[in-house]
């Protein structure tokens, strides 16, 4: 397995091999946004890569969005993107040693691009860095991917197993409206911190 370092993200990111990035706030993501009322709710977007998801929610009024990443690259292009971003909410650090806390945490390909034997740790640490009621929400893969390099795939049954000692599964069911390339491939979940 690859070392999914900082140095190894960066890189890609500075090599533009970013087959992830969709360019805008994914369909499904967005149709959530659109319903969420309250505005004053803190948000994370951890492993938020070029952050689509974050400068949407700023844009709606949103005033309390964070974003975290691992590679310098992929926070000075949003910086450079969304310019009045406050600055005290972009965060360039590991995900896993943070210790504020949200109410809403956004997944948008962030899960898949672990390495798989950290998946329990995932779970663990949101888990921690929610408030109480807090959600988890957005979208996994529900099939197979890769097995040396991310993205890494699963199925529901596992992320059911995995998620249900933390969390209450409000939803967790095939995408309705996913972009076409990953049309019934994706779960969209709201979790919710037990």
């Amino acid at each position: 397995m690859i070392n999914l370092d900082k140095d190894y993200w960066n890189k890609r990111y500075i090599q533009n091999e970013t087959g992830w990035d969709i360019g805008a706030v994914s369909t499904p993501l967005k149709t959530y946004f659109d319903q969420l009322s309250n505005k004053e709710q803190r948000i994370l977007i951890p492993g938020c890569g070029n952050a689509y998801e974050a400068e949407y929610l700023f844009k709606q009024g949103f005033k309390n969005v964070f974003i975290v990443d691992i590679a310098p690259e992929a926070i000075k292009s949003f910086k450079k993107r969304v310019p009045d971003f406050p600055e005290s909410h972009i965060i360039l650090a590991d995900f896993f040693e943070l210790n504020q806390t949200w109410d809403l945490i956004i997944e948008q390909t962030f899960f898949c691009a672990l390495n798989p034997a950290m998946r329990e740790k995932y779970v663990q640490k949101m888990y921690e860095i929610l408030a109480p009621k807090g959600k988890l929400a957005g979208l996994l893969f529900n099939c197979e991917l890769n097995k040396d390099h991310p993205p890494f795939g699963g199925f529901k049954e596992e992320y059911e197993k995995l998620f249900s000692p933390y969390f209450n599964i409000k939803t967790m069911e095939t995408c309705y409206n996913s972009i076409e390339p990953r049309k019934e491939r994706e779960l969209f979940i709201i979790l919710e911190k037990k």
